[in-house]
């Protein structure tokens, strides 16, 4: 009676998950859902005083890598399903961690940050030519990342770049085509 009962329960799960798995949710092992074959990938401008100038092309390459390498998406220069473009708005170091004065007198050390945060943003524009509603305009994106004061800045900036540009793109990836 028993293997009776659990036969029965095992052939009605299985047809529950071929049910649930072959509803008319689209979903992708890449995590796009989106039915279009191809994205523009319009040049990111670098609208800041202190990012290098290298900045907007380097953004936007790994935006095209991106897409490419977590997509059946094809990039290609114009007339695309699917176009997205951006500025880079910041690109900033500010002090954190602050570190308390020692001592008093002549021979005290002042205040200081025993870190500094690196902050990029950047506003970004989707067209969806299938599905307008997934569209949008200047959303913005941003991270940040910290770093050691005992360290040189230019010695770790090209590492804090990636690390803030890698956190924007899966940002930026599942507001457009993983629809997140």
């Amino acid at each position: 009676m028993m293997i009776r009962y659990f036969s029965r329960f095992f052939v009605l799960a299985g047809i529950g998950l071929v049910l649930v798995l072959s509803g008319c949710l689209k979903y992708s092992l890449t995590g796009a859902s989106t039915n279009a074959k191809t994205i523009q990938v319009d040049p990111f401008f670098n609208n800041t005083e202190l990012g290098p100038a290298n900045l907007g092309q380097t953004f936007t390459n790994r935006v095209k890598d991106y897409y490419q390498q977590n997509s059946s998406l094809r990039v290609v220069p114009s007339n695309a399903e699917l176009q997205i473009e951006g500025t880079i708005i910041t690109y900033s170091t500010t002090p954190v961690a602050p570190q308390a004065s020692t001592g008093s007198g002549v021979g005290s050390s002042p205040n200081y940050a025993a870190q500094t945060r690196l902050t990029i943003a950047m506003k970004v524009s989707y067209v969806d030519a299938a599905e307008p509603k997934n569209s949008f305009k200047d959303r913005n994106f941003s991270f940040y990342a910290d770093f050691d004061n005992t360290q040189d800045f230019y010695s770790v900036q090209e590492t804090l770049e990636k690390k803030i540009f890698d956190q924007i793109l899966i940002d930026i990836f599942n507001a457009t085509i993983a629809n997140w």
